[in-house]
């Protein structure tokens, strides 16, 4: 029988780990129909010299909004991308009442960096439930498969309105509500709960997120559906009330599994040795907590319009939401540079390191473009924020700086690939848009970590992608996905493992309200991606007619 479609002649590496063969795959409606030598099909893409692997699965994006205006997803389907799962870190968009749109919007604009007149034009709101929100991204359609958590902060607003952002403790009519909340998500198909206690996370005016109010027992009580029901996934951020020690024993009393962002590196301080060792007694024990890791150092190319490194100090965090004019102000003071100084050196929850900030763009100075903050001070003669400052004030507040944060020990990070029990996490993609662009992380590991550091071998990084979180997720059954057999889904991407790379970075701006953001389109090395067998990616071009098709599929748990 003469399948729809063969990819011949490439390197197949399964998902599995397995080492890779020389094989043929054929598609036949959506589906891998056979795999062998010398296939026959309706339609053929030439595969020589590349790798054909399962579609890569991206665990941790923010595309909770995007996906009803950008149907392809982008960047990540151009890094070989063919299955998502948003509502990450709480902050799903749903459940949401009418009354809590603009809330909501303002939460999303401070904590993730989604500009709110994006989010008004962008979101169609013809939904207020959770599995409404579901049935509207699945009336729409996308190009890529989708899954999303229901999020922490989404049911505390629906369950307790503004008072979720002021009350440490719900009610006890409000703790069943969002209980209830919870349940019809996970019935519906939410891919798990997700939540954040996380002290970088704060949202309208600078307040923490309502999940950080939180304490252990409004948490377990909000994943007794997961338990009851033996579905969905735990994904948290571990920080002020809910600790990293707290996560083992929540996950057998839950008894899902869990994952928590992240586990990332900082040069001389090496505690992922220590999480390493309390993941593996745990796992020794049969826990099932999985952190995530990033092999991309942490770099946020803020202005200070919204400078999400600095608005955990207070002072920053007071200037959150208010107009130009207000900021240009206080910048100019030198009591509040004084102060709020002291609180970046005293008050922050992240170690501000002045030494990695850079100048990344000058409207008025691109002769200062690569230049270390310190060493413009110095020069100077003044503090590293003073002359951040001026020259944020001199080019209107248009200036960015690189923030390297964290994950910038390059051992660390290559002893952590070789772990069991990590996923590759925290591409973020779909967040900080204007900041960050992470989500070409797929192709910065096979191309920087495979083949040029020689850290992790090509069938482990493909395992790592596809095949590992499709086994966490619960997406590997049959028909499934992460694995390339006769009988899955035909998730399939196909690159040249002696080129592949991520590609530059750019500003551009074709969001909805003509937002901006920084976007990695131009990867090296993707040949073809299939979505449920429809080529999306064909000869390292985007294929129009297959992503108007929106031939993925909606995920559930």
């Amino acid at each position: 029988m003469t399948a729809d479609l063969v990819i011949r002649g490439g390197l197949l590496v399964d998902g599995t780990g397995a080492p890779g063969r020389r094989l043929d795959l054929a598609v036949t409606d959506g589906i891998v129909s056979e795999i062998g030598e010398r296939l026959d099909g309706r339609r053929t893409l030439d595969a020589a010299g590349q790798v054909v692997a399962p579609g890569f699965i991206d665990i941790h994006t923010h595309y909770d909004a995007q996906v009803f205006w950008d149907h392809a997803l982008t960047p990540s389907s151009h890094h070989g991308v063919t299955s998502v799962i948003a509502g990450n870190c709480g902050f799903s968009i749903a459940p949401c009442r009418p009354t809590d749109r603009a809330l909501l919007g303002r939460t999303l604009q401070h904590v993730e960096d989604m500009d709110l007149a994006t989010l008004e034009a962008g979101i169609p709101w013809d939904f207020e439930s959770f599995p409404e929100y579901l049935a509207s991204v699945a009336r729409r359609g996308t190009a890529l498969n989708f899954g999303c958590y229901v999020g922490h902060t989404a049911v505390r607003l629906h369950a307790m309105g503004e008072a979720g952002y002021e009350r440490d403790q719900p009610t006890a009519d409000e703790l069943r509500a969002m209980q209830a909340l919870v349940d019809e998500a996970i019935a519906a198909g939410a891919m798990g709960f997700a939540s954040s206690s996380s002290a970088t996370h704060s949202g309208d005016g600078g307040r923490p997120v309502p999940s950080r109010l939180a304490d252990l027992a409004e948490l377990e009580a909000l994943l007794a559906p997961l338990r009851d029901r033996g579905r969905g996934v735990i994904a948290l951020l571990p920080g002020e009330r809910i600790k990293h020690a707290d996560l083992y024993g929540l996950q057998r009393r839950i008894g899902r599994p869990l994952t928590w962002t992240a586990l990332l590196t900082v040069v001389g301080f090496p505690y992922h040795e220590r999480i390493i060792e309390d993941n593996d007694a745990a796992r020794a024990e049969g826990g099932q907590v999985w952190p995530q890791i990033s092999v991309r150092p942490l770099v946020f190319q803020m202005n200070l319009r919204e400078p999400f490194t600095f608005n955990m100090a207070p002072a920053f965090r007071d200037l959150m939401g208010q107009p130009d004019a207000v900021r240009l102000d206080r910048f100019a003071d030198p009591d509040w540079r004084r102060v709020a100084g002291e609180d970046l050196t005293n008050r922050t929850a992240i170690r501000l390191r002045w030494e990695a900030l850079s100048v990344a763009e000058s409207p008025t100075r691109p002769d200062l473009i690569g230049r270390r903050v310190v060493d413009l001070a110095a020069a100077a003669g003044v503090e590293p924020l003073d002359a951040m400052l001026d020259l944020a004030i001199a080019d209107g507040l248009e200036t960015r700086f690189n923030s390297v944060l964290a994950n910038d020990d390059e051992e660390a990070i290559a002893w952590l690939l070789g772990r069991e029990g990590v996923l590759l996490g925290l591409m973020d993609s779909g967040a900080h848009v204007s900041q960050l662009c992470d989500a070409c992380m797929p192709t910065d590991l096979l191309g920087n970590w495979v083949r040029e550091r020689g850290e992790i071998s090509l069938e482990h990084a493909i395992h790592k992608l596809t095949g590992e979180p499709a086994a966490v997720f619960g997406l590997d059954g049959p028909g499934g996905r992460g694995r390339l057999e006769v009988g899955m889904a035909a998730d399939v991407t196909v690159f040249d493992p002696s080129t592949v790379a991520p590609g530059p970075l750019r500003r551009v701006r074709d969001f909805p309200a003509d937002g901006e953001r920084l976007t990695a389109d131009a990867p090296v090395g993707m040949t073809h991606t299939l979505v449920n067998g429809t080529p999306i990616r064909v000869d390292g071009e985007v294929a129009p007619e297959a992503i108007a098709a929106r031939p993925g599929a909606l995920l559930r748990g």
